[in-house]
């Protein structure tokens, strides 16, 4: 038997998710009814919009049913996880969508930005509510720092694969090296999202912080070598065209610089590591 929960409606946290879901959902409505645009920034956009308000829907079903009591996950950290992971993913369409869609008669365009605006502004809300929960402390490790600056680097990610041109880095070795860089270290942040979200960490049999750390520093070289080999590659005999209006050129420009700001992450990341597995250790 089910025992629905009206209180979670009516505390500010489940008005804050009814309000992630109509916005969200009014976005990608108003984008959708401007006309589907072949464009992988487009598809980035709708894909964030729909992302976030199916799985606010879905958080909103499971405080309202009670279920969430029930899940072998460690559902406060999922659920500030994901806000924070929301509110970057909206920034970032609230940036992308504008610059790539936008004009001064785009009504809806407008609309649906200004929309987005607003749902970053919630999550926000979201995520400082959650860390002023009676509690005044929030376990687990998406909620910490290394937590969100693993998130960062997935997002990161997630906007340099909408950028990249198959034919472009297809017959290249050093743009693959440069797209197996990007992929690996994508792929290595999700399994550790999920293993700390599913409460699997006590499965390993030597200590999490200091594998974190050693894939923190392999990465950071990783993404070392990328971001000389992307640009030295990317724009040899490659100058770029005129006119150039959002043409390819530009998604060249957009891997470079978002390369150089996960190899950013990447460093906070492992030097933060490094602090707390050898530097905290010392002090106890």
């Amino acid at each position: 038997m089910v025992n629905l929960d009206l209180r979670s409606l009516t505390l500010p946290v489940g008005i804050i998710r009814m309000l992630e879901v109509v916005l969200t959902c009014i976005s990608f409505s108003l984008v959708a009814s401007a006309g589907h645009v072949l464009s992988t920034h487009w598809d980035w956009c709708m894909f964030t919009w729909c992302f976030c308000c199916f799985f606010s829907l879905f958080i909103l079903i499971m405080e309202f049913t009670r279920f969430s009591a029930k899940v072998p996950i460690s559902w406060d950290d999922f659920t500030t996880a994901f806000a924070m992971l929301a509110a970057l993913m909206c920034f970032t369409s609230s940036i992308i969508y504008p610059t790539f869609f936008t004009c001064p008669t785009c009504y809806r365009q407008i609309a649906a930005t200004v929309i987005s605006l607003l749902c970053f502004g919630v999550y926000v809300g979201l995520v400082v509510l959650a860390r002023l929960r009676p509690s005044g402390k929030i376990s687990g490790f998406l909620s910490t720092v290394p937590g969100l600056l693993k998130i960062l680097e997935t997002l990161v990610a997630c906007i340099i694969f909408t950028s990249l041109d198959p034919a472009r880095f297809l017959f290249n070795p050093g743009l693959q090296w440069c797209v197996a860089v990007y992929s690996l270290c994508f792929i290595f942040a999700l399994v550790i999202i999920f293993l700390t979200v599913g409460q699997l960490l006590s499965l390993f049999p030597f200590s999490f912080d200091k594998l974190l750390t050693v894939y923190n520093i392999l990465a950071t070289m990783m993404y070392m070598t990328a971001m000389v080999i992307w640009p030295l590659y990317g724009f040899e005999n490659n100058p770029r065209p005129v006119p150039c209006s959002h043409c390819p050129w530009d998604n060249l420009v957009v891997v470079t610089f978002m390369t150089v700001t996960n190899l950013v992450i990447y460093i906070l990341d492992t030097i933060y590591s490094i602090k707390v597995v050898f530097f905290t250790w010392d002090e106890e």
